[in-house]
């Protein structure tokens, strides 16, 4: 690899709503339009290293980095990870780095992270790239088992858990299953589920969604197209983006496909 195609693996240490975090992040620098990255639950700033690797990304800046509670960040009082602190984080990352407009990618909770961060700076926003991150209700096939599966007790529950979704059948679910103990911190996990419940079920997310004035594209896999709000969000804009042999996780199942509509979406070999 050329040194013009390296990252570098940084630490930012940040207060954010009275929480001292230390920010694991990747970032490239350059002279195009900045890309702005945010993992799903599970998932960590790694899933978008290989930016890097695809030449439609040259010369473009980016940042990821792992959310607190998440990856190898550091959070000092797990229990106030939730969606509002990881969109302030976002902000104050995007501080650390100057990144005035950017491109936005958010798979998952990092979707869900990434609206409304774009609700809250709509101007800043060149384009919006949702990787099945939550707009209705039904996204919460993940977190709503805070709900479905009570407990008392935190690492019992994250244990059943993953048992689940290693059992699911779904693309790349038994693969994402045998690092969840190991990219996510206990606890954390029941103050981002309980957030991206209460904002799915009462945030007005498809309104924020659709409100958007920037470009939006909503990716989904195959097996998750029976999504009830596809044909709505297209005639309202959106443009969709499935990805075969895939279910929520394109970055594992098919980033080949993943990257190339990401490329196509963001013109990134136009821009800058």
């Amino acid at each position: 690899m050329c040194a013009a195609e390296t990252f570098d693996h940084l630490e930012i240490p940040l207060t954010v709503q009275g929480v001292a975090l230390n920010i694991a992040a990747l970032h490239r620098g350059g002279d195009k339009e900045p890309i702005l990255f945010l993992h799903g639950f599970g998932s960590t700033k790694e899933d978008y290293a290989d930016i890097v690797l695809h030449p439609a990304f040259d010369g473009h800046p980016f940042v990821a980095y792992d959310a607190p509670g998440c990856g190898e960040s550091q959070c000092d009082d797990l229990a106030r990870v939730c969606i509002p602190l990881l969109v302030e984080t976002a902000r104050q990352v995007l501080a650390h780095f100057d990144f005035e407009r950017f491109h936005l990618v958010g798979h998952s909770m990092g979707g869900l992270t990434a609206l409304m961060l774009a609700d809250q700076c709509p101007d800043r926003v060149i384009s919006f790239v949702d990787i099945e991150g939550n707009i209705a209700p039904e996204d919460c096939f993940l977190s709503r088992q805070i709900v479905d599966y009570p407990s008392d007790e935190p690492h019992a529950f994250f244990a059943a858990f993953i048992e689940r979704t290693r059992q699911a059948p779904a693309y790349a679910s038994a693969l994402y299953s045998a690092s969840l103990k190991h990219k996510v911190r206990t606890g954390a996990v029941r103050g981002i589920f309980q957030s991206m419940v209460a904002l799915s079920d009462n945030g007005d997310l498809m309104d924020r969604f659709l409100g958007l004035s920037c470009p939006r594209m909503f990716m989904y896999g195959e097996q998750n197209a029976g999504l009830s709000y596809l044909p709505h969000i297209q005639a309202n804009g959106v443009r969709l983006a499935p990805i075969a042999h895939c279910g929520h996780f394109p970055m594992y199942s098919n980033p080949v496909a993943m990257w190339q509509q990401i490329a196509d979406f963001q013109g990134s070999d136009r821009t800058g």
